[in-house]
């Protein structure tokens, strides 16, 4: 499944995303796009250019957006709307609740440039805390790919789905991570390194950083299991319940506020399950800021040495 070494792909996860649906939509007729005017910056111009009928920008004005999506999913079709991070869930949060998931409509909305991937767009785009902001949101979906094959993999699963989702979209170069050929089911997280003594749960670009984490953590005799939580609403309960039970310690890692975040789900889980020692690495309750990506993931205690230090915290409240 994984790679045996990991670097940056040669293509941007936006073109990966708009090429995966310009092959869906071509399939099937009920799939629309919609843009807040940043169809650029979204890489959706090819799918405009192959279905121009299909395609609505509906201008700086995301709320309307998000009601133009429900209205066409209400009418029998599958859109996908797409925005910054910030503009995909704080501005349309009432949107999305009442005409999406209330209603139970099947439109899936993508957020772009998660955390702090927004780098130089600074702190008022900078998405730290978009999947906490729809997570309380009943019945939603909600999802981070990591690389280009799960991206591809995931996307007809995603359309198939008859819920509201939330597609939390790295736009730019991802670390490659999986093999050709892998799969994955929503709601099924992925276990991608064995190990006995702790595990580290993460998703998007914390998974490379976790996987340098437990090489790191190798070599101080301690064994780390690494699984992949790409889908943070529904958790997969299962397999905390099984990570926790055989490595009696969580350690979760996630480009996000650690408030209402992916540390935020796997507890309130654990808790009335099974409960172990659990660190959270993540952005410690801050607003973002400007600044290039690796400065910010120093900034915020984003790094490998960071995943590390919280897996020896979690191992030795073991007692």
């Amino acid at each position: 499944m994984l790679k045996k070494t990991f670097e940056k792909e040669p293509h941007m996860l936006r073109e990966t995303f708009c090429g995966t649906l310009v092959e869906m939509a071509g399939a099937d007729a009920r799939i629309v796009a919609l843009d807040a005017d940043l169809m650029s910056s979204s890489g959706m111009k090819p799918f405009k250019k192959a279905f121009p009928e299909r395609f609505i920008n509906c201008g700086v004005a995301e709320a309307n957006m998000v009601g133009v999506a429900a209205g066409l999913a209400s009418m029998g079709f599958i859109p996908f709307a797409h925005s910054f991070g910030t503009f995909a869930t704080r501005r349309v949060c009432d949107q999305v609740f009442m005409s999406c998931a209330y209603a139970r409509l099947p439109v899936k909305i993508v957020g772009t440039d998660p955390g702090v991937c927004a780098a130089y767009n600074g702190g008022t785009h900078m998405p730290l805390e978009d999947m906490a902001v729809l997570r309380a949101i009943p019945e939603i979906v909600l999802v981070e790919p990591t690389d280009t094959v799960q991206l591809k993999n995931l996307m007809p699963q995603i359309a198939a789905l008859d819920a509201t989702v939330y597609i939390r979209l790295l736009r730019k170069n991802a670390v490659a991570v999986f093999e050709e050929g892998a799969a994955f089911e929503i709601g099924k997280a992925a276990t991608l390194r064995e190990g006995k003594d702790v595990t580290l749960v993460c998703s998007g670009i914390m998974v490379a950083v976790a996987l340098e984490a437990a090489d790191m953590l190798a070599k101080a005799d301690i064994d780390a299991r690494v699984v992949n939580m790409f889908t943070w609403k529904p958790v997969d309960g299962e397999a905390l319940e099984k990570c926790a039970g055989e490595t009696g310690a969580i350690v979760t890692c996630e480009n996000h506020n650690v408030v209402g975040g992916l540390g935020s789900a796997c507890a309130e889980h654990l808790m009335k399950t099974r409960p172990v020692p659990l660190e959270t690495v993540g952005v410690q309750d801050h607003f973002g800021e400007v600044g290039p990506e690796d400065y910010l993931r120093g900034k915020f205690g984003l790094s490998a040495a960071d995943v590390a230090a919280a897996a020896k915290r979690a191992v030795a409240r073991k007692g």
